[in-house]
């Protein structure tokens, strides 16, 4: 056998590896095709097997609960909103605020001296009478008459406004009580004299007109 095998090596080598490697090609061969095989026929992903149907009362049963998210989830964003609203609207009335009342501390230190230059003008009306002519002291009631005209335009441009309620209903908010008077004419409750006027920056009651209010007469 070692003869002929020696014989074939030497005419036909080929032949000679065939016959010794014929066996473990053929062992390689078929892991090889067993290896194809099961690539291409072994277990279907789980991803790929097809999913059972839910019956039609799951179906729906899930479909009421997603309408009933969706609802919550819609009622919760419409309050979210609301609230965002009513956020922005507070803040943007606090800012309107902080600009019109801004000056009010400053406007009743004003008005303060708006009540000197009235009564100083007030004296020297009565000085300057007719009958006593005095061109010095017309002058001067003049000057502070014009002076006072122009306060009180400068209140009015910026809303402080001085209040006139003789004849006026009393009104707590308003106005503060310092006595009582008999007056005809006037229906009780009524104001019937201001002893300091009172002032309102843009509607707001920044200072209390100090007011006398009619009483019945008695007879």
């Amino acid at each position: 056998m070692q003869k002929t095998l020696t014989v074939l090596e030497l005419n036909f080598p080929f032949l000679v590896t065939s016959l010794y490697f014929r066996e473990p090609l053929c062992v390689f061969s078929t892991a090889a095709q067993q290896r194809s095989t099961g690539d291409e026929c072994g277990p279907e992903d789980p991803r790929d097997e097809p999913k059972h149907p839910l019956p039609d009362c799951a179906l729906e049963h899930k479909a009421v609960k997603l309408e009933e998210q969706v609802r919550d989830l819609t009622e919760r964003y419409r309050k979210a909103l609301a609230d965002s609203e009513n956020v922005r609207r507070r803040t943007q009335k606090f800012v309107e605020d902080a600009k019109l009342f801004g000056i009010q501390s400053f406007c009743r230190d004003l008005v303060e001296v708006a009540d000197i230059l009235e009564k100083t003008a007030e004296s020297a009306a009565e000085e300057a009478e007719p009958t006593n002519p005095n061109p010095t002291l017309q002058k001067i009631y003049e000057g502070l008459s014009l002076i006072e005209a122009k306060l009180q335009s400068v209140f009015a441009k910026h809303g402080l406004q001085k209040m006139s309620p003789v004849g006026d209903k009393y009104d707590p908010y308003d106005h503060e009580i310092v006595c009582h008077v008999p007056a005809e004419g006037l229906q009780p409750g009524t104001i019937a004299l201001v002893t300091q006027d009172g002032y309102k920056l843009h509607g707001r009651t920044i200072r209390h007109a100090l007011v006398g209010v009619a009483d019945a007469v008695t007879h």
